[in-house]
């Protein structure tokens, strides 16, 4: 799927992935909505989304399932900028960062997968995810757009997919004709 490009053509622009998860207030609609939402970043161009996938929250806190998806964008925003925008689009969802529970539920999150080949340590801003590479939920829908996606410094991201292969992640179905058996995908495909 692809968006009208809003940036300047004399700005150098990078590929950034970014992923999207909810699993309160209403979660599908809030990934669709945030999607929506990185369609008018400033400065970037939405170049493709995953399907939604519902998927087992990790890190042992009881909460409901998620809703996640991962986004591929084009930007000219400096890594800080776009993490920046990010955390506004969550905030303007109802996200209160203070309030909330390590690894607990949340109204929208919108993490920074990766920044072209950038590698950073900082604490506020790690590139590329520390995690992606351990995320069924980030790694099942990056496969969709190419299983043979390199992730700077993790490698192909197909000689992960057996690592999260026991971790729960069901393709929702975008319409009725695909609930008919072919709208579950796991990890383990």
């Amino acid at each position: 799927m692809a968006y009208q490009t809003r940036h300047p053509a004399c700005h150098p622009t990078v590929i950034t992935w970014i992923s999207i998860g909810s699993n309160l207030d209403l979660p599908e609609a809030q990934v669709r909505q945030a999607l929506g939402a990185l369609a008018a970043v400033p400065e970037s161009t939405l170049l493709w989304q995953s399907h939604l996938y519902r998927t087992a929250p990790v890190g042992g806190v009881p909460q409901p399932a998620f809703i996640n998806a991962v986004a591929r964008l084009q930007t000219a925003l400096q890594p800080r900028a776009l993490l920046s925008h990010l955390q506004t689009l969550e905030a303007a969802a109802g996200r209160r960062r203070a309030e909330e529970i390590y690894w607990g539920p949340r109204v929208l999150d919108l993490d920074l997968l990766s920044y072209g080949t950038i590698h950073s340590t900082d604490p506020e801003l790690t590139l590329p995810h520390p995690r992606l590479h351990e995320r069924a939920f980030v790694l099942v829908p990056l496969a969709e757009f190419d299983p043979e996606l390199v992730i700077p410094g993790c490698g192909r991201l197909a000689d992960h997919l057996s690592a999260v292969a026991g971790q729960s992640i069901t393709r929702i179905p975008d319409n009725i004709q695909e609930t008919s058996g072919r709208n579950a995908c796991s990890a383990r495909a």
